[in-house]
């Protein structure tokens, strides 16, 4: 069977009345394209009917592949297990929320291919979300993801993005790192650009992915801006750190003993001492979360041990699509 040229990965949760939708415009945009593809969907846990949707429609249509999770295991987990079923030289990811505009699609890889790019990101640049709890929170984000990891873009949290396969494949992701991946792949040295996309008002449901996450995402920066930068040299951060608290633990110390000395009253208050302990606590508990961040990819990669747990792949056997639809 010939591997396609373009695979789409699309994670979707409890999305049941999107679902024929999405089929019917990822068809209409790619095969007006021209080029072959494939539609890899995977049912992050989903509670309602969607797989079986899901299910009903590859049954008729060879170009779709269908993944089911055992439970959710969130948007990166699913997104990496899409990564690691596509076949196509370009991966196209996207929501199956219906608010990218697949027409965007063709568009995005002929920038990418034009431009002999790596990654094309989109842009939402007039997005369709209410301000105050989605847009202004996205646009602080933005900035300082740019500049924390140094690649500057508009719009990290779109997904919809197009990647050569030889650049997305090999990396491993965990927590929310998947908005991440522009930053993660440019320490390989790949081309990014940014292209301005269609946003859409959500039609049915409701977001899963909301104010919620905010907090996983600034710790899952902080663990992307360590291995990025320290990974292969994590004693220049850990001794700087150290040197520079037991610089300041000695300055203390020994003013402490300068007013004992003198008599100063001061010297025999505790609340300095005791800002000082929690100060280096509170260090201590971050350097161990960042320490315990490496031993879990040590552990998962040594292993090889995936982040999901697939509970079955439906997909065609491998005969020609004419047959098929015949």
């Amino acid at each position: 069977m010939q591997m396609p040229d373009i695979s789409v990965v699309v994670p979707m949760r409890n999305e049941s009345p999107n679902v024929g939708e999405l089929h019917a415009q990822m068809t209409s945009a790619l095969a007006a394209f021209g080029r072959s593809y494939e539609l890899v969907v995977i049912d992050d846990g989903s509670t309602d009917d969607t797989f079986a949707r899901l299910a009903a429609i590859q049954a008729k249509d060879a170009r779709v592949r269908v993944i089911r999770f055992r439970r959710n295991f969130g948007q990166t987990a699913a997104f990496a297990a899409g990564f690691a079923h596509a076949r196509g030289r370009y991966i196209v990811t996207s929501d199956g929320d219906l608010q990218n505009d697949p027409q965007d699609i063709p568009a995005m890889l002929e920038m990418l291919e034009r431009g002999n790019l790596d990654i094309v990101c989109g842009w939402r640049k007039d997005r369709k979300d209410a301000f105050l709890n989605r847009r202004l929170p996205s646009m602080i984000a933005n900035r300082i993801i740019s500049v924390t990891t140094g690649v500057k873009l508009n719009d990290y949290g779109c997904s919809l993005k197009v990647f050569r396969a030889d650049v997305v494949k090999p990396m491993k992701l965990y927590g929310e790192m998947h908005r991440f991946l522009p930053a993660i792949a440019s320490e390989y040295g790949v081309a990014i650009g940014e292209k301005v996309v269609n946003h859409r008002a959500r039609v049915h449901g409701r977001s899963k992915y909301g104010l919620s996450r905010t907090v996983r995402v600034v710790l899952d920066l902080l663990t992307v801006k360590f291995l990025s930068s320290y990974s292969t040299r994590p004693l220049q951060m850990f001794g700087g750190i150290g040197i520079t608290l037991g610089f300041v633990g000695f300055l203390a110390c020994a003013w402490v003993t300068y007013q004992r000395f003198f008599g100063f009253e001061s010297a025999n208050r505790p609340l300095f001492f005791a800002g000082i302990m929690l100060v280096l606590g509170g260090i201590q508990l971050l350097m161990t979360g960042l320490l315990a961040e490496m031993l879990s990819r040590t552990y998962h990669e040594s292993q090889d041990k995936p982040i999901y747990v697939i509970r079955e792949v439906r997909e065609t056997p491998s005969r020609p699509a004419e047959l098929i639809e015949a």
